[in-house]
């Protein structure tokens, strides 16, 4: 018998016996062979049946399905991820419909609301204020030097849940979960990471259970300066890295992207990512009322990181069709917290601009609807229950298929349900949300709402630039990832009102966005990697499967 010592050393060191059971990333659990127990020190340290891996997996899914609670599964499923890695990935890539509520959202904002209380064991890294002037040290305590794919968030707007502080680190990690379970990029290659700058949230100073800084949020030139450093050793630490910014305040967001963008591999998902979602199920939706893009009216309700950055990449695709900017823009309205985005406030954020068009203000949502009569209606407020029945009835009686999309997530903040928009639309809205719906009966039909989840687009994303070793991530690329979404939409699943592929089929549509993500990149001169002879086999080779490793060979 041979061992495989490659597969077991961690730093020169060979994991055996008791530490390699407490390994996650090792611990194959009652699945371990009987040579593997003789060779490897682990005779009598296991009962003395061995398991198949789809045998542990059936009951690790009966074990969790026990619970009807979300929470208690969601706590079920990370204690499987502590003791078992490859297992945790196979149960979920294997189960992915019916656990992607549980692993992010909406579960995931519950999770992130009682981190404190449901807190087992940390995970990723915890970068604080007071690691100021040694950030690069802390981040060489991390045990993987070949890390491919940070998320990283600073808890300010965690969802529509708002500032979690160190809470929302439930954000990345479900985040990186998402990207194996839906692209397979290796959980090896992966770092979760929160920037714990303080919170404003009294609720939480207040909790004794609050596990992050107990202080207020570092803000101007300190936060700034906190930042840099941040990025700077990260690009150092892992210079083949792609950073993932993840829900950041507005505040915060578009400068850090326009900041760095130039200057390490990166993205923010809230901005790029929600755009990408939300100009497939557009795309999508155009096969469904047999309208372009070009003949619609989109009104927005949210002008935030969401609302600017689905209407910059609208812009960017009409002019790729070959409209003008300035009459690309003009088919894109957004209404905020003050009433219409026009030309004439002068209280206008620097994002808003482009969409402050010459109109006279409006003061609502359902005074905008009736004035401009959109043909769409996309929600990023995070406020519930806004797209009312008023407001749809409207969209309904000036559009023979009015486009409604509320985006917003949890499922908590969503502006309708589902149910809401088909039966005050009579059946004919074309729906879909940030957060997933039952499908509904109405009338004798069976219409299935499309879950605009970002979880279609970054895994994909992700794939494609680790596989390329991309430097940069323009704008492009996500609406070459919207359009290769849309693409595989199929007719079936249009006729059902869905405007995305089954979530089963997420890992086929993210190797697709891959591919085409890869393409770009090489054709576009954005790595130093030779371009290789097949793309598709070469990307294919980078996706990670949850199955176990033979340790001991005869």
């Amino acid at each position: 018998m041979t061992i495989r010592r490659e597969l077991l050393e961690h730093e020169g060191h060979l994991r055996l016996g008791t530490e390699l059971l407490h390994d996650p990333r090792r611990n194959k659990g009652t699945a371990f062979t009987a040579a593997e127990r003789d060779a490897l020190r682990l005779r009598g340290l296991l009962p003395p049946h061995v398991f198949s891996e789809a045998e542990q997996a059936a009951r690790a899914l009966a074990l969790i399905r026990r619970s009807q609670d979300p929470m208690q599964r969601y706590i079920s499923l990370s204690s499987l991820q502590d003791r078992n890695e490859s297992l945790y990935f196979r149960v979920l890539v294997d189960n992915l419909t019916e656990l992607m509520p549980i692993v992010y959202t909406p579960t995931v904002g519950k999770a992130c609301q009682e981190f404190g209380h449901i807190f087992r064991r940390p995970r990723g890294l915890f970068l604080s204020a007071e690691d100021r002037g040694r950030i690069g040290e802390v981040l060489r305590n991390w045990p993987m030097r070949d890390v491919r794919v940070i998320v990283a968030t600073d808890g300010e707007r965690i969802l529509g849940l708002g500032d979690l502080g160190a809470h929302g680190m439930g954000i990345p990690v479900g985040k990186l979960n998402l990207y194996t379970a839906c692209a397979g990029v290796n959980p090896h290659v992966c770092l979760p990471i929160t920037l714990d700058v303080g919170t404003n949230n009294s609720e939480l100073l207040d909790d004794p259970y609050y596990a992050g800084l107990r202080r207020g949020r570092l803000d101007g030139d300190e936060y700034d300066e906190f930042l840099e450093e941040f990025v700077t050793e990260v690009a150092r630490a892992f210079p083949r890295v792609l950073l993932q910014f993840e829900d950041f305040g507005n505040r915060h967001a578009f400068k850090l992207l326009e900041r760095y963008r130039d200057r390490i591999c990166c993205f923010n998902d809230d901005i790029q990512g929600t755009a990408a979602i939300a100009l497939a199920g557009l795309v999508s939706a155009q096969r469904i009322t047999d309208t372009r893009l070009a003949d619609h009216r989109i009104l927005f309700l949210g002008a935030g990181e969401a609302g600017a950055g689905i209407a910059e990449l609208i812009v960017s695709e009409l002019v790729a069709d070959g409209l003008d900017a300035a009459e690309a823009r003009r088919r894109c309205w957004m209404v905020d917290s003050k009433g219409l985005v026009v030309a004439s406030r002068t209280d206008l954020a620097p994002h808003k601009l482009p969409f402050a068009h010459d109109h006279e203000f409006v003061p609502d949502l359902a005074n905008a609807v009736d004035v401009l009569r959109p043909t769409a209606l996309v929600g990023v407020s995070g406020q519930p229950q806004t797209f009312t029945r008023p407001i749809v009835e409207v969209m309904a009686a000036n559009n023979e298929r009015p486009i409604v999309f509320a985006l917003s997530n949890p499922t908590s903040k969503a502006e309708c349900t589902a149910r809401q928009a088909y039966e005050w639309s009579d059946g004919r809205a074309v729906f879909a949300s940030g957060s997933p719906f039952d499908p509904v009966e109405l009338a004798g039909r069976t219409l299935v709402p499309g879950q605009g989840n970002n979880c279609y687009i970054f895994p994909g994303v992700g794939l494609g630039i680790v596989a390329s070793g991309a430097k940069r991530v323009p704008d492009e690329i996500f609406r070459i990832a919207a359009g290769t979404l849309a693409g595989m939409t199929s007719a079936e699943d249009l006729a059902t009102g869905c405007l995305y592929p089954p979530l089963a089929n997420i890992r086929a549509v993210s190797l697709r966005i891959a591919t085409a993500v890869a393409e770009f990149v090489h054709s576009e001169g954005l790595t130093d990697d030779p371009r290789p002879d097949d793309l598709l086999e070469h990307v294919r080779s980078f996706v990670y499967e949850p199955d176990y490793q033979t340790y001991v060979e005869d």
